[in-house]
């Protein structure tokens, strides 16, 4: 018999991806959970799917579950992790596996605010329960009553979780995606030119360098600060690295750069800036998070 719920399942598919995404920072494990999430569903007897009034509701409920799960065995995993480790970076769905975006929308992430590497970088720093109480409330507008049996706490702590987690997020004014292209191009052509002078002034003195390649590509194991030092790293970079393409493109929604070796994708560079000057730069090696990057 066909399941009479059975479009209105498929059609939460996207929403689930984009939640899992947000929560974990890794498409290939949101994929997991989405696939677990489905699992869960048709593990149901008729009658019990029958009596679930909202598919949708069920659905996202037992992927954040999963997904408060794994975040909590996420910190054990990355202990052993071989330096600093970045979320995956999401390429733009016209570059998306080296062609356009899947056919079908529900394998896409919508790419907002709430996508950017800055967000989600922050977002990795907070506990499990804030996580997931805070991308649920703000982002995804459930309340807190509807978070309660997510998280297993009351409402009112609920409320405290996103709270607490609402005060890390950086409120600053952010340039608009015009101006961030212009600084990032800028980058791009100060480090191909070893311009050590002009990669400082597009740097905030105190900004911040990571680089990300789980032990598995040639990259700094701890952060570099201070626009000098990172200027200096970037220009020996050029100088004993292979001749690389260096591309402009969509990082999480916002400008960034892919360095091209042969054709193959070898680096992700998403960067934060305010103002005009780049305060954060994540350099994703890591060839396992580079599996959506266009190869050609």
């Amino acid at each position: 018999m066909t399941d009479p719920q059975l479009r209105a399942v498929i059609d939460e598919r996207r929403q689930l991806i984009n939640l899992a995404y947000r929560l974990i920072g890794s498409l290939s494990e949101a994929e997991d959970v989405v696939q677990e999430t489905y699992v869960r569903w048709y593990a149901l007897s008729e009658r019990q799917r029958q009596d679930v009034v909202t598919p949708g509701a069920w659905l996202t409920t037992v992927a954040s579950r999963i997904c408060l799960d794994l975040l909590g065995s996420a910190r054990a995993r990355r202990e052993q992790y071989v330096g600093e480790w970045i979320p995956e970076p999401i390429p733009n769905h016209s570059e998306w596996l080296g062609g356009p975006a899947p056919g079908d929308p529900a394998d896409r992430v919508t790419l907002d605010e709430s996508i950017g590497m800055a967000f989600l970088v922050v977002l990795d720093s907070m506990t499990p329960a804030e996580r997931v109480a805070f991308v649920l409330h703000d982002v995804f507008r459930y309340s807190f009553a509807e978070i309660v049996d997510i998280v297993g706490r009351t409402p009112a702590a609920c409320r405290q979780l996103a709270s607490s987690a609402r005060r890390r997020i950086d409120t600053s004014q952010r340039p608009s995606s015009a101006q961030r292209a212009d600084v990032v191009r800028d980058f791009k052509r100060a480090w191909e030119t070893s311009d050590m002078e002009a990669l400082i002034g597009l740097l905030d003195p105190t900004a911040i360098a990571t680089a990300d390649s789980g032990g598995l590509a040639p990259a700094f194991r701890e952060p570099i600060t201070g626009s000098e030092h990172i200027a200096s790293a970037w220009i020996e970079i050029a100088a004993r690295g292979p001749q690389v393409a260096l591309l402009e493109r969509t990082v999480n929604g916002q400008p960034g750069l892919v360095a091209q070796f042969r054709n193959a994708v070898i680096s992700v560079y998403a960067f934060d800036i305010v103002g005009t000057r780049i305060t954060r730069i994540w350099a994703i090696r890591n060839p396992e998070k580079l599996r959506l990057w266009t190869t050609s």
